[in-house]
C-alpha cells in the first residue's frame, strides 16, 4: 500500500492579449515567453519521461484564452518569427562569447541549441502545441482541467449569477471544442470560491475544483483529514485543498528551492545588458529594452547586488536540481507517513498547485526539477497521481462547504478589490445587466444583431479577466492593464448603442469582430439563463 499519493498540479494561463493590428505588440511577449521557456520545455519532458519508461501523472489547468491563443494562426506566426530572431540573437552571441569567459560561450551554445529544439517540438505538433498536451492527456499521462471563460474573478460576479454561469459554461463548452471532451475538474480563477457556487459547477457536469488552504481550514464543518482528503460538496463536487508546506518549498524565493545560489538569475539578461545598437533589433520596436531569455549570471546570493551576480553554469544548477527533487521526495515521504499513522492508516492526499509558468520562466531548472522528482517517485512509496485518479478510488468522503476564499495576499479577495481596483466593478456589473437585458430580447432573427450581441458578450467576458485588476494591484504594466479594461468598455457600450438604435456600424463592428475574436462559437443567450 502506498504511503500516500502527491497531486502535482500546474494552473497554465494568460489574458488574452493579441494584436492582429500590429506587426509586433510588446505585451505578446507574455506568451511567447511562456511557450519557449514553460509549455514546450514541458512537452520535452513529457516525451524524455515516456521513452524511459517513467511513469508521471500531472494535473494541469489550460485556460480558454491560454487555448485560444496558442491555436492563433496570427499569433504562432509571430511566435515562429520570435523564436527565428532568438536563434539568430544566440548565433551572434556564440561569436560575441568566443573571446570571453568559456562559461558564457559555454551557455551560449547551450541556448541555440534548445531554441532550435524549441523550434522543432513547434513544428512537430504542426504549430498546435495544445496537439501535444493533448496527446498525453488521452494517453492517461495528463489530466488537463478547464477554467472559467476568461479568468474572471467569480465571488465578485456573485450578484448577477447568469455572469458566474456564462463565464463557467464558456469555459466548459471551449474546452470542449479544443480537446474533443468534456472536462472533469475545473480551476476557478485565483482558486476564489464562494458557497454555493459549486451548483453552478454541478449544472454544468464538473466534478471537482481546487481551493487554498483556508478554504477547508475554516469551512463550516472543519474536515476530518483538514487539507490532506478531498471533501465533497453538498451539490456533489469534489473540491481539494492546497498543502502550503509544499507550496513553500517550491514556490518560495526565500526560503524554497528557487532562490539557491546555483540557479539561474531571472532578472539579469542581455535585452538590458548589451549595447543598445547590438541588441536593438531583438527587443520591443519601441526602444524598450526586455528580456530575450539569454541570460548568462546565477543568483549567487541574496545579498549581492545584480551588477556583480558570478556567470551561471548548467551543469551547476542541475547538481542543485538533482539535490532539491530529492529532498522534495524525501519530505513528502516523511509527511505522508507521518500523516498515515496520524489518520489511522488512511492515505493522505498532498495536493500541490502552482502557477504553471514558476517552471522554466521565472525558475528556470524548474522543469527539470520537476522532471527528477518524477524519475525519483517512481521507486517510492509516494505515489504521483491525477485528482480523477484520486475521486474515482475514493470510498468514502465527508460532505463539506469550503469558505469563502481565495488565494493571493490576505487569502480573501483583496488582490482583486482594494482602493486601486475598486472602481472597476460598478462599470462591470453595469456591463453585465446591459449584457442580460441584450441576450434576452435581442431578435434572433436578425442576422447582424445576433453578431451585435455575440460582440457585446466577447468585450464583456475580455473585460471581466481577473488579470487587469492583478496587474493594477502589482503594479506591473499598469496603463496596458487600465486601457484594455476601458477600451472593452467603450466597445461594449458603442455596440450597445447600436443595438439600441438599431443603426449598426458595420464597419466598427467587423474590426471589434476582428480585433477581439476569442470565442468564435460563443452563445450569448448563456447570459440570459
Amino acid at each position: 500500500m502506498p504511503s500516500g499519493y502527491i497531486l502535482l498540479v500546474l494552473h497554465a494561463h494568460l489574458p488574452y492579449v493579441r494584436h492582429p493590428e500590429h506587426e509586433e505588440f510588446l505585451e505578446e511577449r507574455w506568451l511567447f515567453e511562456a511557450m519557449f521557456e514553460t509549455y514546450i520545455p514541458l512537452l520535452k519532458m513529457f516525451k524524455r519521461l515516456e521513452g524511459d519508461g517513467v511513469n508521471f501523472k500531472l494535473t494541469m489547468s489550460i485556460t480558454p484564452p491560454l487555448m485560444e491563443m496558442l491555436t492563433s494562426e496570427d499569433l504562432m506566426a509571430k511566435f515562429r518569427r520570435h523564436m527565428e530572431k532568438l536563434i539568430e540573437l544566440a548565433q551572434k552571441e556564440i561569436e560575441r562569447t568566443a573571446g570571453e569567459d568559456p562559461r558564457k560561450h559555454k551557455m551560449a551554445n547551450y541556448y541555440l541549441n534548445d531554441f532550435r529544439e524549441t523550434l522543432q517540438v513547434f513544428d512537430s505538433y504542426g504549430g498546435n502545441i495544445l496537439n501535444g498536451f493533448r496527446e498525453y492527456m488521452e494517453k492517461e499521462k495528463i489530466e488537463i482541467l478547464t477554467c472559467n471563460a476568461t479568468h474572471g474573478y467569480l465571488p465578485l460576479m456573485e450578484i448577477h449569477p447568469y455572469a458566474v454561469r456564462a463565464q463557467v459554461k464558456i469555459g466548459v463548452d471551449t474546452y470542449r471544442r479544443h480537446m474533443g471532451r468534456d472536462p472533469r475538474g475545473i480551476w476557478l480563477a485565483e482558486c476564489a470560491y464562494y458557497p454555493g457556487l459549486d451548483n453552478i459547477l454541478a449544472e454544468y457536469g464538473l466534478e471537482y475544483f481546487f481551493v487554498d488552504s483556508h478554504a477547508f481550514w475554516y469551512a463550516d464543518e472543519r474536515p476530518h483529514y483538514g487539507v490532506y482528503r478531498p471533501i465533497i460538496t453538498p451539490s456533489e463536487v469534489f473540491a481539494f485543498a492546497r498543502d502550503p508546506e509544499s507550496s513553500e518549498l517550491v514556490w518560495s524565493a526565500d526560503v524554497g528551492y528557487p532562490g539557491d545560489g546555483r540557479y539561474r538569475e531571472f532578472y539579469r539578461d542581455i535585452g538590458f545588458d548589451r549595447e543598445y545598437e547590438y541588441i536593438k533589433p531583438y527587443i520591443d520596436k519601441s526602444g524598450v529594452r526586455v528580456n530575450t531569455g539569454i541570460k548568462y549570471h546565477r543568483i549567487t546570493s541574496k545579498s549581492v547586488p545584480l551588477s556583480d551576480k558570478d556567470l551561471y553554469d548548467i551543469d551547476m544548477a542541475m547538481e542543485a536540481v538533482r539535490e532539491h527533487a530529492e529532498d522534495f521526495l524525501r519530505k513528502k515521504e516523511a509527511q505522508t507517513e507521518n500523516l498515515k499513522a496520524l489518520f489511522g492508516g488512511v492515505e493522505p492526499i498532498i495536493v500541490a498547485p502552482f502557477d504553471a509558468e514558476l517552471f522554466g520562466h521565472w525558475w528556470y531548472e524548474g522543469v527539470l526539477f520537476l522532471e527528477e522528482f518524477f524519475r525519483r517517485a517512481a521507486g517510492s512509496d509516494l505515489r504521483v497521481a491525477t485528482a480523477g485518479e484520486i475521486i474515482d478510488r475514493l470510498d468514502t468522503v465527508q460532505i463539506v462547504t469550503p469558505a469563502a476564499s481565495s488565494w493571493g495576499a490576505n487569502g480573501y479577495n483583496e488582490v482583486w478589490l482594494n482602493g486601486k481596483t475598486d472602481w472597476i466593478y460598478p462599470h462591470q456589473h453595469e456591463m453585465e445587466e446591459k449584457m442580460r437585458e441584450v441576450a434576452m430580447n435581442v431578435d434572433e432573427n436578425n442576422p447582424v444583431m445576433v453578431r451585435v450581441a455575440r460582440q457585446m458578450a466577447r468585450e464583456l467576458l475580455l473585460m471581466q479577466s481577473s488579470d487587469w485588476a492583478f496587474i493594477i494591484t502589482t503594479g506591473t504594466s499598469v496603463e496596458y492593464a487600465i486601457n484594455r479594461i476601458r477600451e472593452h468598455a467603450r466597445r461594449f457600450l458603442d455596440l450597445y448603442s447600436m443595438y439600441k438604435s438599431g443603426q449598426i456600424a458595420e464597419d466598427r463592428l467587423s474590426y471589434y469582430e476582428w480585433v477581439d475574436a476569442i470565442f468564435p462559437d460563443l452563445d450569448y443567450r448563456v447570459f440570459a439563463s
